[in-house]
């Protein structure tokens, strides 16, 4: 017999396999999340939901702000050699500015504080340390939230 013949595949059934039929139907398989008793029941409602769609939008509106923050400061303002203290401060003397870098850091740092409490979520498999993961992590975020807004909005150009 050469080879070819020897690794064709039978037709018909393989020899030892179950053959289901009128005679022996196939087992029920579950739905794959079909909930069961151990399942704990949800009191989130939609916040997953809500989490999902914020991740799109504000993904859609950070490309938008680095995007343009980068040709921007990179090609129509001269390049990196230029950025300094009197550029920064020359920059948020404009409440334009202001905002654009705070929407940046809001959005960014609530965007990265999703996705990783999504992740804390998924690999964390003890409850009490999803708790303190979760808490540290949103310790950090809102500490960096609220000192890069006060920089961004007390920040002094004369520092002597």
């Amino acid at each position: 017999m050469s080879t070819i013949e020897s690794t064709a595949t039978a037709v018909g059934p393989v020899e030892g396999a179950p053959v289901y039929g009128v005679d022996n139907p196939a087992p029920l398989i579950e739905a794959p999340r079909k909930r069961t008793k151990k399942t704990p029941k949800s009191s989130r409602g939609n916040f997953e939901m809500a989490a999902w769609l914020f991740m799109r939008l504000s993904g859609v509106v950070l490309a938008v702000l680095v995007v343009g923050h980068l040709i921007i400061q990179l090609v129509l303002d001269g390049g990196v050699s230029k950025i300094g203290f009197a550029f920064v401060a020359g920059r948020w003397a404009s409440p334009f500015w202001q905002v654009w870098d705070l929407l940046m850091l809001w959005l960014a740092m609530l965007h990265g504080t999703n996705g990783l409490r999504t992740v804390i979520n998924d690999y964390a498999e003890r409850a009490n340390t999803r708790l303190w993961l979760k808490g540290l992590l949103y310790t950090a975020a809102v500490f960096t939230i609220l000192l890069g807004t006060l920089v961004i909005f007390t920040f002094d150009p004369n520092i002597r």
